[in-house]
């Protein structure tokens, strides 16, 4: 009796191979600055950690600009996947902001691309350079989804009506960003009962009666 053979593996398209090297490009990428900083982040350094030409690390991004705007869209990509993993804009606004905060504090623990964005945000504001732009608009997008947040849970009654929203949301956000960044002080920091600390302290002060 013969043995059947598997079944062959369909080819992968050329979408799905080009999708592929730029997620590997961009792993390697964050790894390097995460592990030895931005210097570190060299098209031929990318290339060759990923296993492919620095030709293509080149042609992928074009320049430092591009790579920074690629990482932060596959990070937002990302943390668009958690949220909606945990249905977030199914819930409750007060309780969608909280989990909001809590996906962003765990895959800051978790996620050296996390810790890269960061690393090349604080590069990019310490020589007042264009690159900043990227970031800036990252965060206004943030701003506004937890402004809007806030404005929903102030309809539902759930959040304090005298809360002035746009305020609400920068001080949600300014704590993630110091939090983040204290985080590259000081790499050993416990985060856990921080996020947790930060959560409640959340809550009460938003929380209507």
């Amino acid at each position: 009796m013969t043995a059947s053979r598997p079944a062959a593996r369909p080819r992968r398209t050329q979408a799905e191979r080009r999708d592929q090297s730029e997620r590997l490009l961009l792993a390697a990428a964050a790894g390097l600055i995460d592990e030895r900083g931005v210097g570190a982040a060299t098209f031929e350094n990318i290339g060759q950690r990923a296993g492919y030409s620095r030709g293509l690390a080149a042609q992928k991004f074009g320049s430092k600009q591009g790579l920074i705007e690629s990482l932060i869209a596959q990070l937002q990509a990302r943390l668009q996947d958690q949220l909606d993993a945990r249905d977030v804009d199914g819930l409750p606004a007060l309780d969608a902001i909280l989990a909001f905060v809590d996906v962003f504090l765990r895959n800051l623990a978790e996620d050296g691309e996390a810790r890269a964005y960061f690393i090349l945000m604080a590069g990019a504001i310490g020589d007042l350079s264009d690159q900043r732009a990227p970031f800036a608009k990252a965060h206004v997008e943030v701003e506004r989804k937890l402004e809007s947040l806030v404005l929903r849970g102030q309809a539902e009654g759930a959040i304090r009506p005298e809360i002035d929203a746009d305020a609400a949301a920068l001080m949600i956000g300014a704590l993630l960003l110091g939090l983040s960044m204290q985080l590259l002080i000081d790499p050993k920091m416990d985060l856990e009962p921080i996020r947790e600390t930060s959560l409640a302290a959340l809550r009460q002060s938003f929380a209507a009666g």
